[in-house]
């Protein structure tokens, strides 16, 4: 695991799609296909961005998926992670070879995450970009995480920290209104990815970001299993660095 510091989040989203971007290239230059996993949240806009307009990418070759979804929120919801990136990913690349959602609305959650599970087992992850949430969650893995199950999407429970970050950042105007429950890619599963790059802005991420880089192993810090990843790419800004002894 290595990171990297950057003046703003501008320059720091910019650097994260270049790296992943560079990932892919090479994934495609050996073989004929790549899939990737994106995150979602006002974490990612910047890489996001970067990413869908480099013109040097064969989209027609890869296949994508994506996190989390929340329980009980239909695709149009302002809120749909499945709408965050249909608009910001999907819309934008016409030629892209797959996207596969996670319906977060069906009737029977378990059910939903055998059948996109099953899905993700036929591919080999290239690159997960990815996040860390202010309670130090991947994806909708909230502390404690657990680092055994196997399954490749599981249902969890959001905890307080989470569902405050999610009205936090503009997606709900209450915290009443947002789900107490969603679909989440696994702790397992999202280590599976060969090549993971990290995107975390923000001074409200620096305590996450201290104890996932300087702290133990532990499933009540999450995402500090990055650190077992031999291939884990992190890009902050000097905000959410601004806590770490050996910030740079």
């Amino acid at each position: 695991m290595n990171y990297q510091v950057f003046e703003d989040k501008k320059k720091l989203g910019y650097e994260a799609a270049r790296k992943g971007a560079e990932i892919i290239r090479r994934v495609l230059s050996a073989k004929s296909e790549a899939a990737i996993i994106l995150a979602t949240g006002a974490s990612q806009f910047e890489m996001l961005e970067n990413l869908v307009t480099d013109r040097g990418l064969d989209w027609s070759r890869i296949t994508a998926f994506h996190l989390d979804e929340y329980i009980g929120i239909d695709r149009e919801h302002p809120a749909s992670f499945r709408n965050y990136l249909r608009n910001r990913v999907e819309k934008r690349l016409p030629d892209l070879k797959a996207f596969h959602y996670i319906e977060g609305d069906k009737a029977d959650p378990k059910t939903e995450c055998a059948r996109i599970g099953e899905l993700i087992r036929q591919y080999d992850i290239d690159v997960a970009f990815v996040g860390i949430g202010e309670n130090s969650h991947l994806a909708f893995n909230d502390p404690p995480a657990d680092f055994q199950i196997q399954d490749p999407y599981i249902v969890v429970r959001l905890d307080e920290d989470c569902r405050k970050q999610q009205m936090g950042e503009g997606w709900f105007k209450s915290l009443s209104e947002v789900p107490g429950s969603a679909i989440s890619m696994s702790i397992a599963q999202i280590m599976r990815s060969k090549a993971i790059v990290v995107s975390v802005p923000d001074l409200r991420k620096a305590k996450a970001v201290k104890c996932a880089l300087e702290g133990p192993v532990t499933p009540d810090c999450p995402s500090s299993i990055l650190q077992r990843h031999n291939d884990c790419h992190i890009y902050l800004d000097k905000d959410s660095a601004s806590l770490l002894s050996g910030k740079r």
